[in-house]
């Protein structure tokens, strides 16, 4: 179970009592800026890393749930894969990094176009999946944003 938590938690975020989705999503836009710089596919290697983190944290989130409840506050793995949907095939730079951020956050609290339907699933794709359209909606602003810049 230890690894459960130290999963929904993001390696304990998650135990911050005020904003601990915020810092989530935050902490992954840092980490996205460390480690860019240092991978030849750096797309590839960001989707990659999304299938990883979406199987591995809705078979946890659904494992606490045992012990915390539906979507407990303190599991934040699902920030974190939101966030990184959010960053897909976005220009690399803090103004896009900051605006995929805030545009998560936003649909994520807000929960507007179906969003909050999708906590309705069953176990850890319930917590999962509301933030995956979160971050998919995030991701399609900013495309369009792209798009009709050029």
């Amino acid at each position: 179970m230890r690894f459960h938590k130290l999963t929904t938690t993001t390696l304990g975020l998650g135990y911050i009592p005020k904003g601990a989705g915020t810092a989530a999503a935050a902490v992954t836009c840092l980490a996205w800026c460390w480690v860019y710089p240092y991978l030849r596919h750096p797309q590839l290697s960001l989707i990659i890393a999304t299938i990883v983190i979406m199987i591995v944290g809705t078979w946890s989130a659904g494992k606490v749930e045992v012990l915390w409840g539906k979507d407990n506050r303190r599991v934040v793995i699902d920030e974190v894969l939101g966030m990184c949907i959010s960053l897909w095939f976005i220009p690399f730079g803090w103004p896009w990094i900051l605006a995929a951020f805030v545009l998560f956050r936003f649909f994520d609290i807000a929960k507007p176009l179906f969003i909050r339907r999708m906590e309705y699933f069953p176990g850890g794709w319930g917590v999962m999946l509301d933030d995956v359209l979160a971050g998919i909606y995030a991701n399609f602003v900013l495309q369009l944003f792209i798009f009709f810049q050029h």
